[in-house]
């Protein structure tokens, strides 16, 4: 029997179950998926996530991040250069990439930044607070009995009409 590294498939969804995305992705068989740039998903909080990706040689006008239908796009296209150089060895990979991360609902990009050949790209989860699990108070019978009755005296009282002040 062989074992298989499905290490892969868990790395492009951000934020959300990642077993509904692992069988989705059977189901399609997407294998395609690109391993150029690399890049590192981390848990920074709670519900904050970064990505880091390894681009070497391109400047931030290379780049482009959008955000479009719970996908994250980030895409490099290298401007050619005019002079030819000859390379001995080039081991720096300079081609044109996009990268495509699947992100879950209520998952927005918060910044983005570049420093020493790396991208950042922060995102943070915000529930909305009516998706959130809240706490209902139990109370017993008697107390319900009792605001019942003192709303009932309150609807009666509004109800009567004003005795006259003389």
């Amino acid at each position: 029997m062989r074992d298989f590294d499905l290490t892969p498939l868990y790395r492009s969804a951000i934020g959300f179950d990642r077993m509904a995305g692992l069988l989705d992705n059977l189901s399609r068989g997407d294998h395609n998926q690109p391993s150029y740039p690399p890049y590192n998903i981390e848990l920074t909080g709670e519900d904050k996530y970064r990505i880091t990706m390894a681009i070497a040689g391109f400047a931030r006008a290379d780049l482009n991040i959008e955000v479009k239908q719970n996908h994250l796009y980030v895409r490099g296209k290298k401007n050619v250069d005019k002079d030819e150089k000859q390379f001995l060895h080039q081991g720096i990979a300079a081609r044109n990439f996009e990268r495509r991360f699947q992100l879950a609902d209520y998952v927005r990009v918060e910044n983005a930044s570049m420093e020493n050949g790396l991208l950042h790209v922060d995102l943070v989860r915000e529930i909305p607070d009516a998706l959130k699990p809240r706490t209902i108070e139990i109370s017993d019978q008697s107390t319900l009995v009792a605001a019942a009755h003192d709303e009932a005296n309150l609807i009666d009282k509004s109800a009567r009409p004003d005795d006259k002040v003389a």
